[in-house]
């Protein structure tokens, strides 16, 4: 992940591999989880108590909204 322009983005990690078509730009909220999971296996649960823990929501909307945000991950090839 990388800040360009006060957005958050995910790219390719080297130049050559970058495709302008696929980059992906985060929100606030989805780019502290990316931060927080990027190196470790999750699942919607993870990322529902990060979410709850974080912003003071309940845990129904968060696994809700997470596993929305895992749905379109892997829809983009960012998780598998």
């Amino acid at each position: 992940m990388r800040e360009m322009c006060g957005e958050h983005i995910i790219t390719a990690d080297t130049l050559e591999n970058i495709d302008f078509n696929r980059i992906i730009t985060l929100n606030e909220s989805a780019a502290y989880l990316w931060e927080k999971v990027s190196d470790i296996r999750f699942d919607a649960e993870t990322l529902a108590g990060l979410l709850a823990a974080k912003y003071d929501i309940s845990p129904g909307k968060a696994l809700e909204d997470s596993t929305e945000l895992c749905r379109k991950w892997k829809e983009a090839g960012l998780t598998e």
